[in-house]
């Protein structure tokens, strides 16, 4: 069994909002193992299936659990999708961004860096496309769904501002916000166009890696 005392968070700035756990305070480990296949379970649905064809049925039966159990977690289909969303992008930033050290970008390192970080980032996109294509389309007409992305993109130029402050002179690059803003916005659209989101797309990922990388390299160092 375990507690569901799961209350919003006082504050609401973007890094608080996007890490806030709604996990509940588990007192046995089963317990815990059923929450978290019902979290798996809804992620591989809403991954394969969207949001609306998706029911709660659906969910319990995919994470071998009661219908009864899944609402001692959570109270609608739509408590869960946020839960997915909420994890999927906090994974995102920490596998991409939240890294990136003025350190990694010392001499030959900063290509590799900056190709490593850009193939993460079509991976983190790519592998469940329809998943990151449901979050765009939800963000549309939900919220919430808009509040969480919006906190993602938040941090991500905030961090990104941060990076490009420490490594570039500001005789090179006068406004790191806006650079961060538009490299954010490059990255993101060319990870969305290579998952369909709107359509096939003209070039394949190895080659829009490259170009990635080295139009952010330029703009970095050149």
């Amino acid at each position: 069994m375990a507690s569901r005392a799961r209350t919003k968070p006082a504050a609401r700035d973007p890094e608080t909002l996007l890490r806030a756990t709604r996990e509940p305070d588990f007192r046995q480990e089963r317990a815990r193992r059923s929450y978290l296949s019902l979290i798996e379970a809804a992620t591989e649905l809403f991954s394969s299936h969207g949001y609306d064809t998706v029911g709660t049925p659906e969910i319990a039966q995919r994470a071998g659990v009661s219908v009864g159990t899944f609402y001692r977690y959570f109270d609608d289909k739509h408590e869960v999708y946020l839960e997915v969303a909420r994890r999927t992008m906090v994974a995102a930033y920490s596998q991409t961004i939240e890294g990136l050290g003025p350190e990694r970008f010392l001499g030959r390192a900063r290509h590799e860096t900056i190709s490593e970080t850009v193939a993460i980032l079509f991976e983190n996109v790519l592998e469940r496309p329809q998943l990151s294509r449901s979050f765009t389309e939800m963000s549309l007409r939900d919220a919430q769904v808009a509040e969480l992305r919006r906190a993602f993109e938040i941090m991500s130029i905030q961090r990104l501002t941060a990076l490009i402050s420490a490594i570039t002179p500001r005789d090179v690059i006068p406004d790191p916000e806006a650079t961060a803003y538009v490299l954010y916005g490059s990255a993101m659209q060319t990870a969305y166009g290579l998952a369909g989101h709107v359509g096939e797309p003209p070039v394949d990922a190895t080659r829009a890696r490259a170009a990635l990388t080295s139009f952010i390299e330029r703009a970095l160092f050149p």
